[in-house]
């Protein structure tokens, strides 16, 4: 079975983009070499539209609704996919990660999911426009430990602003867990956590949270927002964020450095936490 035998049209427009290509060509009576010819590319391009590893470009959707006669159909579709908000981006974004090799993730003010503690995640949670804040940490919770903990679980490599790790969400203690999570998320092989400090100044990562999943050996992004996201999957808008992810990650610390970074702000927040108990355990005495 070839990866485009695998591709579900009803997953997503660019899905549908890919396998209607196949259907029309084999209507058609064509090969990939013939399609090849119609939009000015070799067999295995018109292989990788099939597959949905490249997308159409709008010259090659014109093209093939010139030679096919369909009225506009392959040029409105990609337009829908292009700049269409598709209310079912959610349910294909946990297909993508279910079926991810690799995660890369930035977030700016707040530690990412999946590798938030749940008491830090109920503290985002309260403030958001859950109508259930319970239903809804338990969903996220399903969601983390089925990244992190499946076999075979994928690589997930985090960048995040410092001060992402130095605000108080929930407060010292929440955050005190927290930062301990961090560290013992750091030791596992298979997740990489990296600070980008306050002195790293203006970067690319400032105009919003993003993450790059790979499924086999394709890339899909989500673009995040106040109130819902965006899921890309045109190859190129999705390598112009790879190229940002990599622009964000020139600019912040390595591994160890961050650990070590961490780990300073945990001593600092215990040390905190301890003066102001001591006077409390005083006046009792």
């Amino acid at each position: 079975m070839t990866a485009a035998d695998e591709l579900d049209p009803m997953s997503s427009l660019y899905a549908w983009l890919a396998y209607d290509l196949r259907v029309y060509r084999k209507r058609h009576g064509m090969t990939g070499t013939q399609v090849g010819k119609i939009i000015g590319y070799v067999r295995s391009h018109v292989s990788n539209l099939e597959a949905g590893r490249v997308q159409l470009d709008i010259k090659q959707a014109k093209l093939l609704d010139e030679a096919w006669e369909t009225g506009g159909h392959f040029e409105r579709l990609l337009s829908f996919a292009r700049k269409g908000h598709d209310p079912n981006w959610f349910l294909q974004h946990g297909q993508y990660e279910a079926a991810a090799k690799v995660i890369r993730i930035y977030q700016g003010q707040i530690i990412p999911p999946p590798l938030q503690t749940e008491d830090y995640m109920r503290a985002l949670l309260a403030e958001s426009d859950a109508e259930d804040v319970d239903q809804a940490v338990r969903s996220r919770m399903a969601r983390q430990d089925a990244i992190l903990s499946r076999p075979a679980p994928p690589y997930v490599w985090v960048l995040m602003d410092e001060d992402a790790v130095t605000s108080e969400i929930g407060g010292g203690k929440v955050m005190r867990a927290q930062l301990r999570h961090l560290l013992e998320l750091g030791e596992l092989s298979h997740v990489s956590a990296r600070l980008l400090p306050k002195s790293a100044g203006a970067h690319l990562g400032l105009d919003g949270p993003f993450r790059l999943i790979t499924v086999k050996n394709r890339q899909v992004a989500y673009v995040g927002a106040r109130r819902g996201g965006r899921l890309i999957e045109d190859a190129a808008e999705v390598q112009e964020l790879a190229v940002d992810y990599e622009r964000i990650g020139f600019k912040a610390l390595s591994e160890g450095a961050s650990r070590t970074r961490m780990a300073e702000l945990l001593e600092v927040a215990s040390e905190d936490r301890l003066a102001q108990e001591l006077p409390q355990r005083g006046d009792q005495r």
